[in-house]
């Protein structure tokens, strides 16, 4: 049996709780890892309210909260390719295992090992936030010496993708809450306060023709407001707002597979994707730990240290 953190109901935060469960049995493309670090994301909060369905594996009620994990694999399950048991891997909980437990199963196309020299902290952060810049970033294609807007710049995605956008030599200016601000601009981000300024006059004066490109992480109100700014509608990416094709730009596409896990590993490995850690929590602080996230109160990248 094992400790477990999740959700007995679709709901909000009253409708979670810790459970023991036995070690899942991993399926056919699964391996079952024992967990030291689960990265904390806002996905987890909406696969909880029931927003994002589809990524639960059609597993019972409770579910275990979570979808990245770094940790050491205890067994194998059918036709899974280039792990063996041992090896420190990080990965996604696609197939619906959660990552807020002693024990979880991964989906094996969608787990790499952790390099030599690498943490397994910093390795938890990378599934989503480190893997996620690698896309937006692509999927603009931008060239040095252009310039990009990161529309919510302080949370976790936020700086990875303004670390990885100054790596590849673009202008950054970014959008956040007075607590952001010294994060952002510890790593190089000209930084524009949306409780204190007007963000479009601010954005204009900064950028007078347009943005090269948007990396749009607020969605809403906020994306809608902000999208206008670019020269090119098409370059406006968005990581969580599916309606952006309304407004002629396009939502993030995520490569999932272990070849871009790797790519991310690598980065980590050169500073690139230097994770801003701010947060680490034991598996029994957990329902503080995703409160703090989904509450909007933090900055960079919350973890919790299970092992």
């Amino acid at each position: 049996m094992g400790r477990a953190w999740g959700f007995g109901r679709y709901g909000g935060p009253e409708g979670q709780e810790f459970f023991d469960r036995p070690d899942p049995v991993p399926g056919r493309g699964e391996v079952l890892i024992r967990v030291e670090v689960a990265g904390v994301n806002p996905l987890d909060h909406l696969l909880r309210s029931g927003l994002v369905p589809g990524l639960d594996g059609g597993r019972p009620f409770p579910r275990v909260l979570g979808m990245e994990a770094a940790g050491t694999v205890l067994a194998l399950g059918e036709d899974v390719d280039g792990l063996e048991v041992g090896d420190a891997v990080f990965g996604f909980a696609l197939t619906g295992g959660g990552t807020y437990a002693e024990t979880t199963v991964l989906s094996a196309p969608n787990t790499a090992r952790i390099p030599t020299g690498l943490s397994a902290t910093v390795a938890a952060t990378l599934p989503v936030a480190g893997s996620t810049a690698v896309d937006a970033l692509d999927q603009l294609g931008l060239p040095a010496g252009a310039t990009v807007l990161i529309n919510g710049v302080g949370g976790g995605v936020g700086l990875a993708v303004a670390r990885l956008a100054i790596e590849r030599e673009l202008r950054v200016i970014g959008t956040g809450s007075t607590a952001k601000r010294e994060h952002a601009e510890a790593i190089g981000v000209r930084f524009i306060d949306y409780a204190a300024e007007d963000v479009v006059a601010a954005a204009r004066e900064l950028v007078a023709d347009g943005f090269d490109g948007i990396v749009d992480l607020v969605g809403g109100t906020s994306l809608r407001t902000v999208a206008p700014l670019a020269r090119d509608p098409r370059n406006v990416i968005a990581v969580g707002d599916k309606s952006v094709p309304d407004l002629g730009g396009r939502f993030v596409e995520r490569r999932l597979d272990r070849e871009n896990l790797e790519r991310s590993a690598r980065l980590a490995l050169d500073g690139v994707l230097a994770p801003m850690i701010t947060a680490v929590h034991p598996l029994s602080d957990a329902p503080a730990a995703l409160a703090t996230v989904e509450n909007g109160h933090t900055s960079g990248k919350v973890v919790i240290k299970v092992a």
